[in-house]
């Protein structure tokens, strides 16, 4: 982090006993046995030593961690705090104490008597806690650390024995002595390079040739400089530019006369347009060669023009002019190069003969005045800039102006353009921070990608990014609408023409644009205030001035713009199932880590990053970093822009590697590949560098010129041969020629592997991607046709809200949500699933869900699970209670839904993971959620409403105003008696009509029925039939080739196995719908459903309470539509409540959507016909009241529906119970032990239950009695639940008798606690208990359990252990504890947290949208030194293990482990193996009598009831039930 705000950060400082960076160092080699004072023993084969670092640093996500480790004894003076106080003075120095930073050279060298000497033998090793708690220390258990460019280390054994890698020797002795030089040439051509080399430029890129041979040998030789080759100048030279992206510093190119020259002319160009530093050394012929014909001799004078900062010709070497001119020169032209404007500065340097190092006297009195520089490092000249003293914010009366124009503007406008150094990418995140203006970044400026730190609190007023302004203004609406009065624009140049077109029609009242280099760069001229300042510093000052902060109208509705447009470019990209362009560049930000970089090459793959590049993604789970104030981290991208040309690409992408010393990707076009294949030679140069995956996206051609005007104009002959410039070059046969890794990608799958694969190696790869021209440009028109309608309805909706709604409109807060238990008569048994039966009587039961808003709207949804769905009424009943509670008082937003917002919503802000919702809960709620949003908007039309469609649709299609309803019968009778039921359908309207098959003995049966049906009423009517996966294959081809000539609609499941669904469409040629298949689809549905995709395939019926929601429910959707599949909405027998609900869901699709079947316009029939099986109904108003006949076929109308929604009320007759939440009973026992008496805080639901089980909870370290809270009300209706706060935790306290142990033996145990819980328990219940506990609590739990089986029923252990078998590792564990229980005792709660949850075993509880505030609750104790007593005290180090006692368990044991807690996994299935062994022993013994059960959850670690509660509640509650 620079200079930026850096009085604003909050620093933070860290004490951690499991830090990453604690490890002891030792070095193994013959060069350490040079130090005779040394007391260390040599090894016995090879001498070692073994050391922890005082001070060491480094690197995690793209971060410095500075350690220190700090040693105390409490026996003596020196205290804990004594050592931090210590620490910290020292830390403070160095804060504020400027170091100078010198160049550092990749070699190894040991420091002996005062020198530094070069050590080739000496390796250093390291050992970690974890492998020295596993073995003895030997010379083979160490770690070899990897010889690495940016592995620095020093290690001093004596006062004069020291060594060290990348360390240089700065004594005064190792500098060259100048009279040595064999000749003139070599002098000056020496004095060159060590001038370069002072000035900080170390990398020479050096091109072979003759008249450059003394300044390639001395750049060579020189021990600091890193020179790289390549045979051709132009590769060479744009390699050059890339170093200076990557480094912000110069790289130095050295090349012959001639047209050597010449080749560099193309980087110039780059170079001077885009402001990078560039040193030019061209040697020359000497003047009386010129003109004479001489070989390689042309005129370089002034060689680029106008294109260089600084020109010098040099005069040929000689010593008679005073060797300090050469330096001066040089200082002078670096100088020029490196002050704004940058840019490539030219010396030419003649050379005579001769060329080598052959002797050539020459007089040394050319050396006069170099003495002072001889004896020091330090360049000749140092030029200080003035205006470096005195920023911008010192000068208040030039930045008044800027502030009156901020505080003035109604609607600003951020524009970040490009970027290239990092400091200034913070800068102008902060800045845009502080101003909270919408943001549009291009994707050169460092933040149009950006990595997000999840484990950072995020609310829903983030300013907002507009990632994607370029197709946001396809829209006319949008562009209309969009007039920014004032642009602050921050870095040069914009890469989307479209928004460049924008800016120039907008015309805002003020146009300020700051960079550091003073050229205009304005080719719209707009720009009203031009300021010549680093972003840096102009951001620091307006930092320091107050801002009015909020979310205003303007940026509400950008935020929601955006989202959509983001949202629907994702789903298109996805939608695909081919590989495109677009997805490549979609996905591959996912792929870049935090040290990695991306380089971008021009024309299309530029065009496409800045369009479809994804702005936010995920990070790695790492370490903990705070940075309370960085809520991403942006992901840094360059590029040639100052020129745009397509040539030097590649060898740029490489230089840029080596100068940032990132992983960099780089993405570039096929045309762009070609034109610099020399580049693949620098590739091959193995330099110390990071490795690089290129992708080189292959079109055959130039695919930019498909999509501008001329494509639609000119012949093809002449756009293939003259624009396009078609080709066929294999690729893969450059890369061989070249020894570079070559993998050729043609899908989606395949690119994915390739970039795993990429990332994971180290070795530089090309990922070809096969594209074509003709598919890229018909996405492309594709993707924005979709992106501008999605556009113009956001816009429409947004525009139609009035303004006393605006400012609540885009985040609604929920009051609270209530449930209650209903139960409806059925006329009939359904076809599906067996019901209550009471007598003679049919009932179905089910939940309707009510939620209130805070203004008291209201919106209704059903739960109704049946035999079809994996969940029954317990288990949504239990997680049903869990979300009463947990929705309480949060946020839902209005814009935008369906589009992924309420997955987004469990998540972010509920902490819930939407996998572990119930599909039917899932639903219900995603429907009341409607419900209330389009009750809020005064509109019973939830859908094409609150999903952002046009109002202009409502006026289309009138003649298909309604949606048509599909009868339904359970075809039991003979053929006679179930045609004359579809005769009677018929006669009421029915025009579709489905029948259920495969329940009869063989399949003719059935096909008897159909013809006979056939025979009766023709085949004027459409008739399906579903098999529900009830035949074999064998079976349905039977039933086939029966009814093939019957016309049937399509046959739905027809098979068991749905890798039979296929050939029996092939062989049957029967049509096929989709329904049981398409209820477990898992991971990407696009690419589950992909299999499908055959001709044969014609229908998917989707059950929105089965597949889990709307949402889903629309990509299915999207998916049919896109390949032509009808779509079939279908009910699973619930109410007219959500079949009300569907029927409005089915018109959003058949009307929006445009549903097609082969092409052919059609109104399908959806799958709603249950409603006849109502004989009661949850509304007052049941949906049979409003089927009518429309047009000749049965449905309900738009209207009607939207009536009904809109007018609903609940039939209190059929309310058997109601819940809407719980207070719990809080209140205080005291456990008198024999030295010590405990009073404990307890937390117990009120729930008035008979004969109802008894669960205690116990939590773990830091936790309290009110983590179970959601999860007890989970219980509490059948249940009675109990939640402790453990001795020492929350608001329990422990009093000792002093009469009877002194204070020293104050120290309570695991097996004290649990004893005293087992009184506790038996004072408050006579009834056995099923503890759960975390942790802590199920190390206590377990111990119960062994213990106390007669009182114990079974325990649910979450994360939990015996305790430790190994004596050593309980000795090292009790040190550990005791360290950081003095740390907790003496910083506090706030700052012990911090450090706690830095460990590993955190990773995944880190990036939980919830953790902050989880973090918070941990701060919730009475004493916080009563805290640290447990930790020491309870310390799993203390406990007695338990893992010889696990075979006498005799009550049920659950254990769970998070998928991602690898150690514990480890230990659950140990525990559950040694519990089990006992029963192992009984012959008659099954799975289902094993006393321990492990149950592994995935995407969680350890805290798994905090991460995934749901599938703890679930889990929970069948152990509830089993015992």
């Amino acid at each position: 982090m620079g200079p930026v705000g850096l009085n604003q950060l909050l620093q933070t400082r860290y004490l951690s006993i499991d830090s990453p960076l604690i490890r002891a160092y030792g070095f193994i080699g013959n060069n350490i046995n040079h130090s005779k004072e040394s007391s260390l023993a040599n090894h016995k084969d090879s001498p070692f030593y073994i050391f922890i670092p005082q001070i060491e640093l480094d690197e995690f996500e793209g971060s410095s961690l500075l350690a220190s480790t700090v040693i105390w004894d409490e026996h003596r003076h020196l205290t804990f705090r004594h050592a931090i106080n210590s620490v910290e003075f020292y830390l403070d120095k160095l804060i504020f104490h400027h170091i100078s930073v010198n160049q550092l050279s990749d070699e190894k060298y040991v420091y002996e008597h005062g020198n530094l000497i070069d050590d080739k033998h000496t390796q250093m090793v390291w050992l970690n806690p974890e492998i020295r708690c596993k073995q003895d220390i030997e010379t083979n258990s160490f770690l070899l650390e990897q010889s690495q460019d940016w592995f620095q280390y020093c290690f001093r054994l004596s006062d004069v024995h020291s060594f060290g890698n990348i360390m240089v020797d700065y004594s005064p002795e190792v500098n060259f002595s100048l009279n040595k030089f064999p000749n003139i040439n070599t002098l000056w051509a020496s004095l060159v390079v060590e001038e370069c080399v002072r000035l900080g430029l170390t990398y020479f890129c050096v091109a072979p040739g003759s008249r450059s041979s003394p300044l390639a040998i001395c750049a060579a030789s020189h021990p600091q400089t890193t020179c790289i080759t390549c045979f051709d100048e132009r590769s060479l030279a744009f390699h050059a530019v890339g170093y200076a992206k990557g480094s912000t510093k110069p790289a130095v190119v050295i090349t012959t006369s001639g047209t050597a020259v010449s080749n560099l002319l193309p980087s110039v160009v780059e170079a001077s347009q885009n402001f990078v530093p560039l040193v030019l050394l061209t040697a020359d012929r000497p003047s009386e060669l010129q003109d004479t014909g001489a070989n390689q001799s042309i005129y370089q004078v002034d060689h680029f023009g106008k294109f260089v900062r600084f020109f010098f010709n040099l005069p040929p070497p000689t010593d008679d002019i005073l060797a300090r001119m050469v330096l001066t020169t040089v200082d002078s032209a670096i100088y020029k190069a490196t002050q704004s404007p940058c840019g490539p500065v030219h010396i030419n340097c003649p050379f005579r003969e001769p060329l080598d190092n052959s002797l050539n006297e020459w007089n040394p009195k050319c050396l006069q005045g170099l003495n002072k520089w001889i004896s020091d490092s330090k360049p000749f000249t140092t030029y200080f800039n003035a205006s470096n003293f005195s920023a911008i914010y010192e000068h208040t009366g030039q930045i008044s102006e800027v502030v009156q124009i901020i505080q003035s503007a109604k609607q600003g406008l951020i524009l970040l353009g490009t970027i290239n150094n990092e400091d200034e990418i913070w800068a102008a995140f902060l800045l845009a921070k502080h101003l909270f203006w919408p943001v549009a970044a291009d994707i050169l400026s460092g933040l149009r990608l950006r990595k997000l730190l999840s484990s950072l609190p995020h609310n829903g007023n983030q300013f907002p990014f507009i990632d994607h302004l370029d197709h946001a203004l396809l829209s006319d609406l949008v562009t209309n609408w969009a007039k920014p009065d004032v642009i602050l624009q921050l870095g040069s140049r914009i890469t989307s023409k479209r928004v460049a077109n924008f800016l120039e029609c907008c015309q805002p009242s003020s146009y300020i644009l700051v960079d550091k280099h003073p050229c205009r760069h304005d080719p719209s001229h707009l720009v009203s205030l031009r300021i010549q300042s680093n972003i840096n510093i102009f951001s620091e000052a307006l930092l320091k001035i107050q801002f009015s902060i909020k979310m205003t109208k303007w940026g509400s509705f950008w935020q929601a713009i955006d989202l959509m447009v983001s949202r629907e470019i994702s789903h298109q990209i996805c939608l695909e199932d081919s590989l495109t362009e677009p997805y490549v560049s979609h996905v591959i930000s996912s792929f870049i880590h935090s040290d990695g970089a991306l380089f971008v090459g021009n024309s299309m793959v530029i065009r496409d990053m800045d369009m479809y590049g994804k702005g936010v993604v995920e990070s790695v789970p790492g370490l903990a970093v705070s940075r309370q104030i960085y809520p991403y981290q942006g992901i840094q991208v360059a590029g040639n822009r100052g020129a745009s040309g397509i040539d030097g690409l590649l060898s740029s992408a490489v230089g840029f590697s080596v100068g940032c010393k990132k992983r960099v990707w780089c993405m570039i076009g096929d045309v762009s590949f070609l034109h610099d294949t020399n580049g693949l030679a620098i590739l091959n140069e193995r330099i110390q560098r990071k490795p690089i995956t290129i992708l080189v996206i292959n079109n055959h051609g130039g695919a930019i010129f498909s999509l501008l005007p001329i494509a639609g104009r000119t012949r093809t002959d002449i756009l293939e041969k003259y624009f396009y410039t078609s080709h066929d070059i294999l690729i893969n046969k450059l890369c061989a020629a070249h020894s570079i890794n070559h993998q050729h990608v043609r899908t989606k799958m395949e690119l994915q592997h390739a970039l795993s694969k990429s990332q994971e190696s180290n070795t530089d790869c090309v990922i070809e991607v096969e594209s074509s021209v003709s598919d890229n440009s018909n996405f492309h028109s594709l993707v924005r046709r979709h992106v501008c309608d999605v556009a113009n309805q956001t816009m429409e909706t947004l525009l139609s809200i009035s303004d006393d709604a605006q400012d609540s409109i885009f985040a609604y807060k929920i009051k609270k949500m209530e449930y209650s238990l209903y139960r409806v008569q059925l006329s009939s048994p359904p076809t599906s699933a067996s019901m209550i039966n009471d007598g003679h009587k049919l009932y179905k039961e089910g939940f309707v869900l009510t939620l209130t808003l805070v203004d008291g709207t209201r919106g209704y949804g059903e739960v109704a699970p049946i035999e079809i769905h994996k969940e029954d009424m317990h288990d949504v009943e239990e997680q049903l209670r869990f979300l009463i509670h947990v929705i309480e008082g949060s946020e839902i937003k209005f814009l935008p839904l369906l589009c992924g917002s309420f997955t987004t919503w469990f998540w972010k802000t509920l902490g819930i993971m939407p996998s572990s919702l119930f599909p039917s809960l899932r639903c219900g709620i995603e429907m009341t959620l409607l419900h209330a949003l389009a009750n809020k908007q005064v509109s019973g039309d939830l859908f094409l409403r609150t999903a952002f469609q046009s109002t202009k649709m409502q006026n289309e299609n009138k003649n298909s105003s309604h949606v048509a309803i599909c009868a339904l019968i359970d075809c039991n009778g003979n053929p006679g008696e179930v045609s004359h039921i579809v005769s009677q359908l018929i006669d009421e309207g029915f025009t579709t009509v489905k029948l259920k098959v495969a329940r009869r003995a063989n399949p003719n049966e059935d096909a008897a029925v159909i013809h006979e049906i056939r025979k009766m009423v023709g085949y004027q009517i459409n008739i399906r039939v579903d098999a529900n996966r009830k035949w074999t294959y064998e079976e349905a081809f039977i039933f086939g080739s029966c009814v093939r000539n019957c016309q049937l609609q399509y046959i739905e499941e027809p098979v068991q196995y749905e890798d039979d669904i296929i050939k029996f469409c092939d062989s049957t040629g029967l049509p096929v719908a989709l329904d049981e298949t398409i209820d477990n689809l898992k991971g990407n549905v696009f690419v589950a459903l992909n299999k499908f995709n055959h001709p044969g395939v014609v229908a998917i019926v989707i059950k929105p309470s089965v597949v889990g929601g709307f949402e889903k429910s629309l990509l299915i959707a999207s998916w049919a539509d896109k390949h032509e599949k009808m779509v079939i909405i279908s009910s699973a027998f619930e109410t007219s409540l959500s079949l009300s609900i569907y029927i409005q869901f089915a018109f959003y699709l058949q009307h929006w959507k445009n549903i097609k079947t082969q092409g052919r316009d059609v109104v399908a029939a959806h799958g709603l016909g249950t409603y006849k099986w109502l004989e009661e109904d949850i509304v007052i108003e049941p949906l049979k009241k409003y089927v009518h006949s429309h047009g000749g076929t049965i449905g309900v109308s738009k209207k009607d529906s939207s009536i009904m929604v809109q007018n609903f009320e609940i039939n209190d007759k059929v309310i058997q119970r109601s819940y809407e939440g719980e207070k719990l009973l809080s209140y205080s026992l005291k456990v008198v032990g024999e030295n010590c008496s405990f009073s404990l805080r307890l937390l117990e639901t009120q729930e008035n239950i008979v004969e109802s089980k008894v669960a205690v909870f116990l939590h773990g370290f830091l936790g309290t009695s009110e983590e179970w809270v959601p999860i007890m009300k989970a219980f509490s209706a059948k249940t009675r639940c109990i939640s402790i706060d453990l001795p020492g935790h929350g608001q329990s306290h422990i009093q000792w008798k002093k009469e009877n142990i002194s204070k020293k033996d104050h120290n309570i145990s695991v097996e004290l606690v649990g004893d005293l819980l087992h009184d506790l328990l038996c004072d408050i219940t006579s009834q056995k208990v099923i503890l759960v506990g975390y942790s802590l609590g199920a190390r206590i739990a377990l111990y119960m359990s062994l213990k106390y089986n007669q009182k114990i029923e079974g325990s649910v252990l979450i994360s939990g252990s015996p305790g430790l078998k190994d004596e050593s590792l309980r000795r090292i564990r009790i040190a550990q504890d005791n360290a950081k229980s003095q740390i907790l005792s003496a910083c506090g709660l706030n700052y012990f947290t911090e450090i706690w949850y830095q460990s590993k075993l955190w990773n995944s509880l880190r990036n939980h949208p919830r953790f902050e505030d989880i973090k918070k609750t941990r701060e919730n104790h009475f004493n916080h030194h009563a805290v640290a007593k447990s930790l020491s005290d309870l310390s799993v180090g203390r406990q007695l293990p338990l893992w010889g006692d696990l075979k006498q368990c005799k009550v049920p044991i659950l254990v769970m482990v998070g998928q991602k807690d690898t150690k514990f996994n480890e230990i659950a299935r140990q525990m559950r193996d040694d519990i089990n062994c006992t029963t192992d022993m009984n012959s008659n013994s099954s799975s289902e009598n094993k006393l321990c059960t492990v149950i592994e959850v995935p995407g969680c670690g350890h805290a798994v009831h905090l991460e995934t509660p749901l599938a703890v509640v679930h889990a929970i509650g069948k152990f509830l039930r089993d015992v």
